[in-house]
């Protein structure tokens, strides 16, 4: 009998994105799944849209616990041998599910990790591509971390096919994070693997949906706080894995990566970054802004100008986004 496919969705205030969602997951092409939707205590219509695919999705509506909570929550109502994650605004392509399983092998571990590229979108994934980096091919564990931080790659959760025995031995979503939750556990997941298998051509529709989305820091306090813990947490991952010298420098470019999104507002936290750096035998430098913005700091101040290089673009994609919808609506009618 074919493996059974659990596809998690957890949903907060998503009325304008679950339908989309849903009708990627049930129009999977393999035939054995179930579609697990966890209502995180939304007040608006997303429970009652949810119920209007009954019984090809079974939905269960609790009190307001986080993306992390609601996940865990799913995965325990989950009986599949297989588990998809999906973000409530996010898409899969029809054979994504069905490449994956076609790519085992007779004899392959059941700890062997599938992933597929993945693609962003606003609202047409017509008009949209997957993206291909050095992630994209088999990989053992240190090797697939190594790349991710030291080249500060981003795969999206929905890209991967995970088997139930590797979601076991990872155990479940760390509630006290509250930015990058889904980042954190598959490197778990990762860790606990026997490497990955890339599957191309298919994959995961990543929807671009500006400063709402939970992997938004923006100015929360409890998001860049989180962001600390997340990145201490790969670090120790990646170390238990190998102490090497091309680790101890992947440790170091993954801090400097990410230390503009701390640096200046964040003393606290900048203080930590610098002295995990010295514990790396490294130091780190002054995040460097953009060309065309660098003018604005002796001006007006690094705050202004950083401020600047973060809101133009997202005003930029702003627009963009509200094109994309409004074609959106027109292409279909």
């Amino acid at each position: 009998m074919k493996p059974l496919v659990s596809i998690l969705i957890p949903a907060y205030n998503a009325e304008e994105t679950i339908v989309y969602t849903l009708e990627s997951a049930v129009g999977q092409t393999w035939p054995n799944k179930e579609i697990i939707v966890v209502d995180d205590g939304s007040t608006d219509h997303t429970a009652e849209i949810v119920r209007r695919f009954v019984p090809k999705v079974t939905v269960v509506s609790t009190k307001n616990n986080g993306l992390s909570g609601a996940v865990n929550n799913a995965y325990r109502l989950s009986r599949g041998d297989y588990i998809q994650h999906l973000d409530a605004d996010d898409l899969l392509a029809p054979d994504k599910i069905e490449r994956q399983l076609a790519a085992l092998k007779e004899g392959d571990s059941r700890r062997l990790l599938l992933c597929s590229p993945w693609a962003r979108f606003y609202y047409r994934t017509s008009r949209t591509h997957y993206v291909y980096n050095s992630l994209c091919q088999d990989l053992s564990p240190v090797e697939w971390l190594l790349r991710k931080m030291g080249e500060n790659l981003f795969m999206a959760g929905s890209s991967w096919l995970v088997s139930r025995e590797l979601a076991e031995a990872a155990g479940p979503w760390n509630t006290d994070l509250h930015f990058d939750q889904d980042g954190e556990y598959f490197v778990r997941i990762l860790m606990a693997s026997v490497g990955t298998r890339f599957v191309p051509k298919t994959g995961a529709y990543y929807r671009a949906s500006g400063t709402g989305r939970v992997s938004y820091i923006g100015n929360s306090d409890k998001k860049k706080d989180s962001l600390l813990l997340t990145l201490k947490l790969h670090i120790r991952y990646l170390r238990s894995l190998e102490e090497s010298e091309r680790v101890r420098i992947t440790c170091l470019k993954f801090l400097q990566n990410w230390y503009d999104v701390l640096y200046p507002e964040r003393k606290d936290l900048v203080a930590e970054l610098k002295s995990m750096a010295a514990q790396l035998r490294g130091q780190l430098e002054e995040p460097r802004l953009r060309w065309k913005y660098a003018w604005i700091k002796p001006v007006f101040g690094w705050k202004a100008a950083k401020w600047t290089q973060d809101a133009l673009p997202g005003l930029k994609h702003l627009c963009i986004r509200h094109y994309d919808k409004a074609m959106y609506r027109l292409e279909r009618g």
